[in-house]
């Protein structure tokens, strides 16, 4: 007699509860639904959302969603028994901060995109995370849908790093990728950004650097197992910038980037971001739209390049949802706390190199008087306090009431050095707006 078939057992299911539900939070319910076979297929385990917190319960959403799993009280979501798993994505410092906290007290392990939190906070979490034996995973920090976190933890863990630079925030990438290719001003792009959802109703953290400082500081934290403040990393937004300095910078060989440096100097961190004239020749010149990419190098493996997209609903889901995977595996393998989730076991406060003893080159833009004398007077100027030029143009109308421009590429220099110099110009009667200063990275 014929038996039959035997029924496969149900998988396993994890219960994950959602704080945040804006474009992020929705991207992970989308991709939850959209690949729901094929994380089965590879965990064994079914990832279940059994309740998402956010602010306002009656605002319209990007999914739809059963209205009982929505509430807004974020600590209700935490205390579930059926929640395995806390995936944050409010953003801020204060509430995700406390969530997190309470989360990985309550033995429940946590997933977040939230670099501002991890930046200002970090140590505080992840020492919690440690001692309660939990998983604390953040890949969609930084660089949103490429896994540069994971090639830093675990790809590069043999190897030493010197140095890092990294286009990190595609905003601002966005604006200055898009006054490169047909010579917009700053404003007219911004409102093009936020109309296409690249910038927020507010793109003061983008656009003023403050976003990829915060980015930097978990950066550092990776290849150079140190914490630093991130009040102390020199931040320059990129609103200065304006479309002449595309074409400047062009006949000097170089392309405009808004540009995170972090570099081991031994006794200090060197951890800068800025708008930076880059040489065209880089591969970091090429990387344009709103796509993100890190460049490392190590002691031994060389130089190597990670790009992809660094934004955006689907991108940054799909580095928050690998991360719920990968805490899915350690449940069903019983490892959970037992791997390492920071490059190093144990962080080292160091200090940050002082902005005045930064160096690098400097792209000089003056409007000045139409007179004789003046580049002699500015190049007079910047000898006495150390500054040696590179190449100058100087080019605009033989218009008294006008200013001409005066174009200064210096060769390395001291911080401190230029901003004295800036002043004694600024003292001065040559200028007639204010100058334009744009550091130049090699």
């Amino acid at each position: 007699m014929d038996r039959p078939p035997k029924q496969m057992s149900a998988a396993r299911e994890i219960g994950v509860g959602l704080l945040g539900l804006g474009n992020v939070g929705s991207g992970v319910i989308k991709l939850l639904e959209d690949n729901a076979a094929a994380i089965v297929s590879r965990l064994g385990a079914r990832l279940v959302v059994r309740a998402v917190a956010v602010r306002d319960a009656q605002k319209p959403r990007q999914v739809d969603l059963d209205p009982a799993l929505i509430t807004t009280d974020v600590n209700a979501v935490i205390e579930r028994d059926d929640v395995d798993i806390v995936c944050e994505l409010m953003g801020g410092t204060g509430l995700a901060r406390d969530a997190m906290l309470h989360a990985i007290e309550r033995k429940k392990h946590v997933v977040t995109a939230n670099k501002a939190a991890l930046a200002v906070c970090g140590e505080e979490i992840f020492s919690a995370a440690e001692r309660c034996g939990v998983d604390l995973y953040y890949e969609a920090a930084v660089c949103g849908g490429v896994p540069i976190i994971r090639a830093l933890r675990e790809g590069l863990a043999s190897d030493r790093i010197d140095v890092v630079y990294g286009i990190v925030n595609g905003t601002s990438n966005f604006i200055l990728s898009t006054m490169d290719a047909d010579r917009r001003p700053f404003d007219d792009i911004l409102r093009e950004a936020q109309s296409a959802g690249l910038a927020e109703a507010d793109p003061s953290l983008d656009v003023g650097g403050i976003d990829a400082a915060h980015k930097l500081a978990i950066l550092i934290s990776l290849c150079f197992g140190a914490t630093v403040s991130v009040g102390d990393i020199f931040v320059e937004g990129i609103t200065g910038v304006a479309p002449v300095d595309f074409d400047l910078a062009e006949r000097f060989g170089y392309v405009v980037k808004p540009l995170c440096i972090a570099r081991d100097r031994g006794s200090a961190i060197e951890a800068r971001v800025h708008p930076a004239l880059i040489p065209r020749s880089w591969l970091l010149a090429s990387v344009s739209d709103s796509k993100n990419a890190l460049y490392v190098k190590s002691r031994a493996l060389g130089s190597s390049l990670y790009y992809g997209a660094g934004a955006g609903m689907m991108p940054t889901a799909v580095a928050v949802l690998s991360d719920l995977i990968e805490i899915a595996r350690n449940v069903q393998s019983g490892s959970t706390g037992a791997l390492a989730t920071r490059s190093y076991r144990k962080l080292v406060p160091r200090p940050v190199v002082p902005a005045a003893d930064l160096s690098s080159g400097f792209y000089l833009r003056f409007g000045v008087v139409d007179r004789p004398g003046v580049l002699g007077t500015l190049t007079t100027i910047l000898g006495r306090r150390k500054i040696s030029i590179a190449q100058v143009i100087q080019e605009g109308p033989r218009d008294p009431e006008r200013p001409v421009q005066l174009v200064v590429l210096t060769h390395e220099a001291r911080e401190g050095d230029m901003r004295g110099a800036l002043a004694d110009i600024k003292a001065g009667d040559l200028i007639l707006e204010p100058p334009v200063v744009i550091r130049v990275a090699r």
